[in-house]
């Protein structure tokens, strides 16, 4: 059907439809979004200049109606005349006509989460690219939105413009899940693939990348892997319905990956990424590890995110683009925007709360790997000996191993990569190789993901 529409003071009359909110029914969608930083300010820019292809998208006229931000007074490249200016992101939700609170202002508690319980105990759905107010209180804000008979969406909030929670939630919904597990953080792909292509340190392709925009001045978020574990958090919760549990992950970020371990890693025919990874096995991890430079992860580099699913039916599905910036972050608030407006209805964790499961993840795992080890060494004979027979004792042996002598100190690097084992052998061996005379020390231990 092709429909046709004529301008009135700026809305678009279009075929009677309505969309629900809470028990009462709506004929026109009403947005507001607090926060008009680059993700807020394209959103917003959207809604007004493509309004009339939107609306048509749902069959109902949608329209920006209010916004909060910290500073009314800039420039953010659209045309706030006739909207309604909130300084308290809160008052928002005390305006009646407003049908979709999208919150964009960040951050796991504060101003967010308060404007959040506040929009759905109103009656009002609400659109968050917020990972860490999910990560941390999903459960509770999924609660609510059942029991307001709203919509709590958050598509944004994992890996930008990949769908990566629609996938699990709608694509593939009739499979079971057994593994889901992905690069979540541009800047720490961006950081590793730098340092694989021009052979520099972790400090020099940080720099690299603040200068450049893709790292914050404080990228403690990022290279310390807290940011791709709020996303995992998520996707566990939704792949296996658990209850969203961030403290239950184990989380290693990349400030100890050298270029040393990027070099050898390629003789050894690996890159390394920061890869989050949880199981039905109960297994919900992020940490740099190997992997077999043909994978398909693994050919993943720049900015880029990617997830891959393992699952039965269907197998294994995988998907890569943009994980940050505005546009593919306003790609997804936006499209959750459209499934609100659009009756779309479905449970923010795939199913009821009161169905999700507490997480069996713990911080240590039990399951088994190869591992990547790389140990500085007296350059001397008997060393290598010495090394294995502490791996035997561990019932650790060695798969692949390399040794460089260095000419200037009388030392020598070992780096190998061992049999499965589990993390616990590991770091027992770890110890017990950091004793002997002839080893100075394990410089650095990674598992291997095939």
């Amino acid at each position: 059907m092709v429909y046709s529409y004529v301008i009135f003071n700026s809305l678009f009359v279009l075929p009677k439809f309505t969309i629900r909110k809470g028990s009462m029914v709506m004929e026109k969608c009403h947005i507001a979004i607090a926060g008009l930083g680059v993700v807020g300010a394209e959103t917003a820019r959207h809604l007004i200049e493509r309004q009339a292809i939107l609306s048509e998208k749902t069959g109902v006229p949608m329209m920006l109606s209010a916004v909060s931000a910290r500073s009314k007074g800039k420039d953010r490249g659209f045309d706030m005349s006739g909207l309604t200016w909130c300084d308290d992101p809160v008052a928002l939700t005390n305006i009646d006509d407003i049908d979709i609170v999208v919150e964009l202002m960040g951050g796991s508690d504060g101003p967010a989460l308060a404007l959040t319980k506040a929009a759905l105990s109103s009656g009002k759905h609400v659109v968050t690219a917020n990972k860490a107010m999910i990560a941390h209180h999903g459960a509770e804000l999924a609660k609510l939105a059942e029991d307001n008979n709203v919509q709590l969406c958050f598509e944004s909030s994992v890996a930008g413009g990949i769908p990566a929670l629609k996938i699990l939630r709608e694509g593939l919904a009739a499979n079971e899940v057994s593994s889901v597990a992905g690069i979540l953080n541009g800047t720490c792909n961006y950081i590793l693939s730098e340092m694989e292509e021009k052979g520099l340190a972790f400090d020099d392709v940080l720099k690299e990348a603040q200068a450049l925009g893709y790292a914050e001045a404080d990228p403690t978020f990022d290279v310390d892997g807290i940011d791709a574990a709020h996303k995992l958090t998520i996707l566990d919760a939704i792949a296996f319905g658990n209850v969203p549990d961030f403290e239950k992950l184990s989380i290693t970020g990349i400030r100890d990956v050298t270029d040393f371990d990027i070099s050898y890693a390629g003789e050894l025919g690996y890159r390394i990424r920061l890869i989050g990874r949880a199981t039905a096995g109960g297994m919900a991890k992020v940490a740099p590890v190997l992997l077999p430079e043909d994978s398909a992860l693994a050919k993943v580099t720049g900015a880029l995110n990617a997830v891959y699913y393992e699952a039965e039916p269907v197998n294994v599905v995988s998907a890569t683009g943009p994980g940050a910036g505005a546009g593919p972050t306003a790609s997804a608030v936006l499209s959750d925007i459209l499934d609100v407006a659009s009756q779309r209805k479905a449970y923010s964790f795939g199913k009821a709360v009161s169905a999700l499961k507490p997480s069996t993840a713990s911080q240590t795992n039990a399951a088994k790997s190869c591992y990547y080890l790389r140990l500085e060494v007296a350059d001397q004979s008997g060393v290598l000996a010495e090394v294995t027979d502490v791996l035997k004792a561990h019932d650790i042996s060695v798969e692949t191993l390399i040794q460089k002598g260095h000419e200037t100190d009388g030392s020598a690097t070992l780096v190998m990569i061992v049999h499965e084992t589990d993390e616990a052998a590991i770091s027992q061996a770890s110890t017990a190789l950091a004793s002997v005379a002839t080893v100075h020390g394990v410089s650095s231990s990674f598992a291997v993901m095939r």
